[in-house]
């Protein structure tokens, strides 16, 4: 969720750690700060909001010919968003020496070890259990920062992804992993080590990806390490927290640039709206063989036999990534024939789930770093069952630790919103499920059907984007009102609930997504006059009965707008506002019905006056519970 940014090389390290808090910022956070090494020791700053505001301290600060130092931007979880919670946080070695350290994660036993550090006569300034980490090393600390970095991890509980730097070696950066994402750019003559790969992808596209329990020592300077213009050399080491070598493979960014610049639209949510068209294109590309009728999945070839004979799948997720997994759950019982279940994975992994043999678990994320399905993914492969990951980040952690999976390719995501990640999501899960679909029951016909519909669907999403302005217009319409209903059924039920999640994000609105049916069994009690209701409304096997439903809010004075398929005009005398999407047959429906709820959501956190690309208390990848 916190950003980290590290730098030891040949070239002046604040700069380039601003930069990376910049491009970072999409994460989410509310302080943020940065330690840079200079021959007069540590020069540390930290403020409280936006990057702007660190970066207005640090133009008074003594730190030009800093070439080592790290940077975070903070999301509060021990303590409140204040300067003195804020990142780096340092100690004091018995040397004389202060370590500064920044961490992403949460540190479980703080308070015990606090309390050690305590009677040891440390003395703490802030709230945080980060500071704990810092004083810990500090207390361990014998000369070697790696080793002390190595002793304090073993002590710790918790999640953590760090890096650590120390006076008393100042061309040397430690760090380490368990849980939090961290990955290290290999430059010339220089490393950079972030959380994210936005912040390194401007600097090098040669990336390593660290492990859990992983520990990397990276080391920059004159070969003689007195300063005088020698020589440059650079260092590379890897171990675990044991001291135990490792050897990390060296691999390459899957993205440029300039994809995650604005590239002239107006926020990154406005760019990526846009950009789903293509998105499903790259994710479909490769995939569909018209000529042998069959979709076509390299990731999962391996263990076709396993998934055809699966007899139970269970879909783990968050947010998002949750209501494309229920998609995928009426797709796989609806088309493959497979018992299945979407659960929410902050719950599977805290309960004693059943594991029957033959089950396949799919861990569904963006980033791939989410530590829910991650933690419900082990738990169900710990207990037998075939761990599958459906996520965009190529080199993940859950990309590395299932046993198959199947790439997003939608590009990244920087907007917290997430857009194009959804139709990716889903249309990855509508690829599963007729691969595996066609090895079960489908039809050559059928598959053949889908094939050219799935095809079709970035031309189909293009003609739904025709409609942004309209959207916006009607959205203006009802956006003073502060409670909505986004109803729908079969499978445009979890559309409707990603519409909710949308405008509660970024607009601040409260809305509540349901079956449609369900809505008279309470919900409708809300309903008064002008109360937006949003119905995801195209024809299919339960139109009529969605019809009855509209004609039940229209009685009670409620505003509806509908998201109906094209042609259908009968429906724009019961709704005041109508957004249409293509024909296409009902299981792709969601891929297209959920754009005109994106842009929905976007206009009205417009008109609300809110920041579409960072809003408040959210973060884009959650990495801690």
């Amino acid at each position: 969720m916190c950003g980290i940014v590290a730098y030891v090389g040949n070239r002046q390290a604040t700069p380039l750690l601003l930069e990376g808090l910049k491009r970072l910022e999409y994460r989410g956070y509310d302080s943020a700060g940065l330690a840079v090494m200079t021959p007069d020791g540590l020069k540390i700053a930290r403020s409280v909001g936006r990057v702007s505001v660190l970066e207005t301290m640090v133009e008074n600060m003594d730190a030009a010919d800093g070439t080592l130092g790290l940077a975070h931007t903070r999301w509060a979880t021990h303590g409140a968003p204040t300067e003195y919670n804020a990142h780096p946080h340092t100690g004091m070695t018995r040397s004389g020496h202060r370590v500064a350290v920044v961490h992403n994660g949460t540190i479980e036993n703080y308070a015990t070890l606090k309390k050690y550090l305590t009677e040891k006569g440390q003395v703490f300034d802030s709230e945080t259990d980060t500071e704990v980490l810092a004083k810990l090393i500090c207390e361990l600390y014998q000369g070697d920062l790696e080793k002390a970095v190595q002793a304090a991890l073993r002590e710790v509980n918790g999640t953590y992804g760090i890096a650590a730097i120390c006076e008393n070696e100042p061309h040397t950066l430690v760090c380490a992993r368990k849980g939090a994402p961290l990955i290290i750019g290999v430059a010339d003559k220089s490393y950079v080590v972030a959380s994210d790969a936005a912040a390194i992808i401007s600097h090098t596209s040669q990336v390593i990806s660290l492990d859990d329990h992983q520990v990397a020592k990276l080391c920059a300077g004159p070969e003689d390490r007195l300063g005088d213009g020698g020589p440059w050399s650079v260092q590379f080491k890897t171990t675990t927290i044991d001291n135990i070598p490792v050897t990390q493979e060296v691999t390459r960014l899957d993205f440029e640039l300039e994809q995650i610049e604005l590239s002239g639209f107006k926020h990154f949510m406005h760019k990526e709206i846009f950009e789903q068209p293509d998105a499903l294109r790259n994710c479909l590309r490769g995939r569909l063989d018209h000529r042998d009728c069959r979709v076509v999945l390299g990731g999962l070839s391996r263990y076709s036999r396993e998934l055809v004979r699966a007899k139970r799948f269970i879909l783990t997720a968050q947010g998002t990534a949750y209501h494309a997994g229920l998609i995928g759950e009426y797709l796989l019982e609806d088309l493959a024939k497979i018992p299945a279940r979407c659960e929410y994975a902050s719950e599977f992994r805290y309960r004693n789930p059943i594991i029957e043999p033959d089950t396949v678990a799919i861990a569904i994320s963006q980033s791939g770093e989410t530590a829910d399905p991650l933690a419900a993914l082990r738990e169900a492969r710990d207990r037998g069952a075939l761990a599958i990951g459906a996520v965009n980040a190529v080199g993940s952690t859950i990309a590395r630790e299932t046993d198959a999976g199947v790439y997003l390719h939608v590009g990244p995501e920087i907007g917290v919103a997430s857009t194009k990640a959804f139709l990716g999501q889903v249309t990855v899960l509508t690829l599963i499920t007729l691969y595996i679909g066609k090895r079960r029951f489908l039809s050559d016909e059928v598959v053949r059907t889908y094939l050219r519909e799935l095809e079709r669907l970035p031309n189909y999403a293009e003609r739904v984007l025709e409609q942004f302005d309209s959207i916006g217009k009607a959205t203006e319409r009802c956006v003073d009102r502060d409670n909505w209903l986004f109803l729908g059924r079969g499978y445009n039920y979890p559309t409707a609930l990603e519409g909710a999640l949308k405008l509660k994000e970024i607009s601040y609105i409260h809305a509540e997504g349901m079956p449609a049916a369900e809505m008279k069994h309470g919900p409708i009690a809300l309903i008064d006059k002008g109360m937006p209701v949003v119905f995801v409304a195209p024809q299919g096997s339960q139109y009529d009965k969605v019809m009855i439903n509209i004609e039940e809010i229209r009685a009670r004075g409620g505003r509806v707008l509908a998201v109906a398929t094209e042609g259908d005009q009968a429906i724009s005398n019961y709704a005041d506002e109508v957004f249409y999407i293509p024909s296409v047959p009902e299981p792709l429906q969601p891929i297209l019905s959920v754009i005109p709820l994106q842009i929905l959501a976007y206009h009205a956190a417009l008109l609300r006056g809110h920041d579409v690309d960072k809003p408040r208390n959210l973060a884009k990848s959650v990495t801690v519970e």
